[in-house]
């Protein structure tokens, strides 16, 4: 009788977007498949130490750097893997003795293998980066990715996906890649060209997810506008998103799918119409906007300006008017002047998102921006940062005051010593608030993590809503 083989265990620590907590649990599917003892916890008694590691920009870079620092002293091995790794490979790997590899998203299908020579001692080659940009043709129809490792594609029927909590709700890749070259950004170098999975093996890793008791999906991707542009007609070509959505909201067990990422000068009157007039996906637009000044986005090789983007926040609250509306921008950039900074103000105020998240230029390697003239010295970037972060409370907060009053609809996510808490359709996991719903506790409405919960505000504090249940959905 042959001696099984001993029992391998490793934990996977993420960094970063929603996207990277997609690709952990992909490579703990990977892992446990192949024989793997998977946990997502601090390391201890795992005999390796996976960290899927950030690359965006340079304070995430640290906290990538701390967090493979940390997991060493754990005394497991170390290995890095994700955005960071797959942007640096070897240079990382000679700055940080302390990694026993670092491996690129072409090692995801074999990590395994990979895993099982770095507890033997074995040496594993560190990943060699490309501009991954180059790999699949120019034209998107073109684009065939099988013989690419792109994670979250090409699964086929089999869902090659373990999840590493019990969450409600749970991040699903509708594409990988960017085709835009904003002067600011390198992700397309190292997530390299747009390439959208087909419609079939994202609704059925919707529906294994549903199985898992996941009762919203957030589809995430780097630019969700662009979904199904290298797909052909045959699954919608431009109208691609807007044909899934109804699909996905469809799914036994699924009560709510939410749309990431959409980028303004893509976004379509039909997909606006699709995402506030499909029932079961949540009136919710995350636009990414950067900036307001004209100016200042040609100069980021984007397209746009106050005009045209107050006129799609109308389009959309004409079509849903309490609608959940975010978006991210960048001061600071270079040549940023004290009037392009006057119109983004002016932009924020006339808008009234429900959120927006203020960032700091800073330059990042090889990108366009790098090399641009007119650069802010820190202190006055960190002095706009806070500026337009001030009037950012001040208007998220008023927005949120708006609210009271209205009926919501929370999906319940915690229920612990600070209270039963979930979010409203306008609201996005983690970054958005949340709703505290009040008397939900142990002796109160009797709800669950899971639940769907129909309330009125009555409260705002801050972002955040409090609402008074008035009845559970099951």
């Amino acid at each position: 009788m042959s001696t099984p083989p001993p029992s391998r265990r490793a934990a996977l620590l993420t960094l970063g977007c929603a996207r990277n907590e997609v690709d952990s649990e992909e490579l703990a599917g990977r892992l446990a498949a192949g024989g793997w003892e998977v946990t997502d916890g601090t390391g201890a008694g795992a005999d390796v130490v996976v960290v899927n590691t950030c690359g965006f920009v340079e304070s995430a870079k640290k906290d990538s750097v701390d967090v493979l620092l940390d997991a060493a002293e754990s005394g497991a091995k170390v290995v890095a893997v994700g955005c960071m790794a797959e942007r640096y490979g070897a240079e990382l790997a000679e700055s940080l003795p302390e990694a026993a590899a670092v491996l690129g998203f072409d090692h995801y299908p074999n990590l395994g293998e990979r895993l099982d020579d770095v507890v033997a001692g074995r040496a594993v080659a560190s990943h060699q980066p490309v501009d991954r940009r180059t790999l699949l043709p120019i034209t998107p129809v073109e684009r065939k990715p099988a013989d690419l490792s792109v994670p979250g594609h090409g699964w086929g029927p089999r869902v090659v996906r373990k999840r590493l909590d019990d969450a409600p709700f749970a991040s699903l890749k509708i594409a990988s890649g960017c085709d835009r070259r904003c002067s600011f950004c390198a992700i397309p170098s190292f997530r390299g060209a747009f390439v959208s999975r087909t419609p079939d093996e994202i609704v059925a890793e919707g529906a294994w997810l549903a199985e898992q008791g996941v009762r919203e999906l957030f589809l995430v991707s780097e630019n969700s506008t662009s979904y199904g542009k290298d797909l052909g007609r045959e699954h919608g070509g431009p109208d691609a998103l807007s044909l899934l959505l109804p699909r996905l909201a469809a799914l036994p067990g699924i009560q709510r799918v939410r749309v990431s990422y959409l980028q303004p000068a893509e976004t379509r009157p039909a997909l606006l119409k699709a995402i506030a007039g499909t029932d079961g996906v949540a009136d919710y637009f995350d636009m990414s906007f950067q900036h307001a000044s004209s100016t200042v986005l040609r100069r980021m090789r984007r397209f746009g300006g106050t005009e045209s983007f107050l006129a799609l926040i109308d389009q959309i609250r004409a079509l849903a008017p309490d609608a959940g509306i975010r978006s991210n921008v960048i001061v600071g950039f270079p040549g940023e002047t004290e009037e392009e900074l006057a119109e983004l103000e002016h932009f924020l105020t006339e808008a009234r998102m429900d959120v927006v998240g203020v960032f700091g230029y800073s330059d990042e390697d090889g990108t366009e921006a790098e090399k641009l003239d007119g650069k802010l010295d820190p202190a006055e970037v960190a002095a706009r940062v806070a500026r337009v972060s001030d009037l950012v409370e001040q208007l998220t907060t008023q927005r949120a005051e708006d609210r009271i009053g209205d009926e919501v609809r929370v999906l319940v996510e915690r229920d612990d010593e600070d209270g039963v808490a979930g979010r409203a359709a306008h609201q996005g996991p983690e970054v958005d608030g949340e709703c505290l719903l009040l008397d939900a506790g142990p002796d109160g409405a009797g709800i669950s993590v899971g639940d769907f919960v129909v309330g009125k505000v009555v409260e705002s504090e801050g972002v955040d809503l409090v609402v008074r249940p008035l009845e559970v959905l099951r």
